[in-house]
């Protein structure tokens, strides 16, 4: 008899940002998936079990979940933020759409969160208050020009862009050629937000003009925001800027 599936989400890593559904699935859950860290987030009892694996293993982590809720098991499979937002819920769903019949039959709960780009923005305003779009600078699943080609269309399509995976050991470079392409589109006082670790103790929030925008503010634990044409900026005396992006919008174009 099938078990059940648990997709979570444990949020940008603040407990209390970590919605009540997924503490109940947590309570309900036996045996736990996931990232190291992630899963240090939580407070397991001791009946409860964890098999935690590298933050590149993604689809060897869902077919061991699936495999392990096949049996019968209540299995939760944990990522950071929002699971369904570059995370775990597409590795479990591309591991069923391509594995035995009998996981197709497992009882998959997908339990929404609070991704890092909602987090970064809360903490300075409303960036995201109009159109805006997500693209990860990770090249291990898409290849560049592929990414390159999104920057430049969201660019001039107007859209406010969040960026994740914006830099790495093995890939230094991507945030820093992301930067440049998007100067030839968009206005050197464009703000961009890097929000790293928002939410824990940890957390750094700077703002940048796109123009004079450092790369290096960022790592792997940075959400990276870039307005658009209309995003603005309030100063204020003694407290941090807010900066926000209108409701509404003049139509014109990111050049």
């Amino acid at each position: 008899m099938s078990g059940r599936l648990f997709v979570i989400g444990t949020g940008p890593g603040n407990p209390d940002q970590m919605t009540p559904e997924a503490l109940a699935a947590v309570s309900e859950a036996t045996v736990f998936f996931g990232y190291g860290p992630y899963l240090d987030r939580l407070s397991l009892r001791p009946d409860q079990t964890r098999q935690a694996s590298d933050n590149r293993e993604e689809l060897d982590r869902a077919g061991a979940a699936l495999r392990a809720a096949s049996k019968g098991s209540v299995v939760c499979v944990v990522s950071g933020g929002d699971p369904g937002v570059f995370a775990m819920a597409a590795a479990v769903c591309e591991a069923i759409d391509n594995g035995p019949d009998e996981w197709r039959d497992i009882d998959l709960v997908i339990l929404p969160g609070i991704t890092a780009m909602l987090a970064v923005a809360a903490r300075v305003g409303a960036p995201l208050g109009h159109d805006f779009c997500a693209i990860s600078l990770s090249d291990n699943l898409k290849p560049w020009a592929t990414i390159e080609k999104r920057l430049r269309a969201a660019a001039e399509g107007g859209f406010v862009i969040a960026l994740y995976n914006p830099i790495s050991k093995a890939r230094p470079w991507q945030l820093g050629k992301a930067f440049e392409l998007l100067r030839g589109h968009l206005p050197e006082t464009v703000p961009v937000i890097f929000g790293r670790a928002a939410g824990r103790p940890d957390e750094r929030i700077s703002v940048q003009p796109l123009g004079a925008a450092d790369a290096a503010t960022a790592d792997m634990a940075t959400c990276v925001i870039i307005g658009s044409v209309e995003t603005r900026v309030i100063g204020r005396n003694g407290k941090a800027d807010i900066v926000y992006t209108p409701r509404f919008s003049l139509g014109g174009a990111g050049d």
